[in-house]
């Protein structure tokens, strides 16, 4: 790709290689960071990177905040300066307490959108499909169609749909399509508006705390209502390292042998069993709480994410690489290995 090809109705915009590499030597900046592990070229994926289609979000009256969300030429320069040779695309839902038909097109155009813009840069790009997870049956069909006509991944979700839990049975219609199509499942939290009240104040605590605790309480619920059990071959990446859970995940196992009258559906396996089919971003921001994480879920269960364009974690390449205690094999399927399975993406 060569000079810059724009997608103006979108409000998404690319600079070609020829552009981005003149750019860059001018600038004495390397084109792109390659990532080596003993020596050897590593590819990597970024699963957890955001993006907006204004054009969609203008139907429900919405503007992109903050304008980073829309694509340009900084995307793929902060990726090279990262070394990040690719990235799976996603949308936070904003549409969850749309009218059927209203999200039937917000969907419509989005899909249509990142299935253009990935396919415009198949080497830097693949995305999730989003779906309308207020109208299970229609998420099911977006889903179906996102992957197989649009050459979607998988889908992205949030971690509730305004006080339902995931594992409501009226959500099984979509969980049966996506372990039908063996897709990826990337559950990202969009908050918890009954906590409000109680993480306002100063340190962004709906954000810093409340995140992680949706996400939390999304796994758990997945896990202790038997929604794991009844599909088992999903796979779902859980956002943010999966919160707290891997971090207390022995409670869990502690909760239905101490209060046995608690847990009334019987499960198949022990709770932190199932955190080992769970999929996490390594998003935990230092090196022992990734080395942690590890040692709860396994080292094969953990892919690389940056949340870009939020800074959060702008080392997620160093981060990996300089966690102790993990070898080049599991490096390597951390930094891009393990997703490019997940999303089927070719080396």
């Amino acid at each position: 790709m060569t000079g810059r090809r724009e997608f103006l109705g979108a409000g998404i915009a690319f600079v070609g290689c020829s552009l981005l590499d003149a750019a860059q030597a001018q600038s004495g900046k390397p084109a792109h960071r390659e990532v080596l592990v003993s020596g050897k070229r590593v590819k990597t994926i970024d699963v957890h990177a955001h993006v907006a289609i204004p054009e969609a979000m203008a139907l429900m009256g919405m503007k992109v905040a903050p304008p980073s969300l829309v694509m340009g030429e900084d995307r793929i320069r902060a990726m090279d300066e990262q070394g990040i040779d690719m990235a799976a695309l996603s949308i936070n839902p904003y549409w969850y307490k749309a009218e059927r038909d209203v999200a039937q097109a917000v969907i419509k155009l989005q899909n249509e959108k990142l299935a253009e813009l990935c396919a415009s840069r198949p080497d830097r790009f693949v995305a999730f499909a989003s779906v309308a997870l207020q109208h299970p049956d229609l998420a099911a069909q977006q889903l179906d169609e996102g992957v197989k006509k649009l050459g979607l991944r998988g889908a992205a979700i949030g971690g509730s749909v305004f006080g339902e839990e995931l594992s409501d049975p009226k959500f099984h219609p979509f969980w049966a399509k996506a372990e039908e199509l063996g897709c990826l499942v990337f559950i990202h939290p969009r908050g918890i508006e009954d906590l409000d009240k109680r993480l306002k104040g100063n340190g962004g605590l709906t954000n810093i705390i409340g995140n992680p605790i949706e996400t939390t309480i999304a796994l758990s619920h997945l896990i202790f209502e038997g929604t794991l059990d009844r599909f088992p071959g999903l796979k779902i990446c859980a956002a943010h390292g999966g919160g707290y859970l891997p971090s207390y995940a022995a409670r869990s196992d502690a909760g239905c042998v101490t209060f046995p009258d608690r847990c009334t559906t019987p499960l198949k396996k022990n709770p932190t069993e199932y955190l080992k089919q769970i999929y996490y971003d390594s998003i935990v921001f230092t090196p022992e709480a990734l080395r942690h994480l590890a040692a709860e879920v396994g080292p094969g269960q953990i892919v690389m994410g940056t949340d870009y364009p939020f800074p959060w974690e702008k080392a997620s390449v160093n981060l990996i690489l300089g966690t102790p205690g993990l070898s080049d094999a599991e490096r390597v399927a951390m930094l891009g290995g393990t997703a490019a399975r997940l999303l089927r993406i070719k080396s």
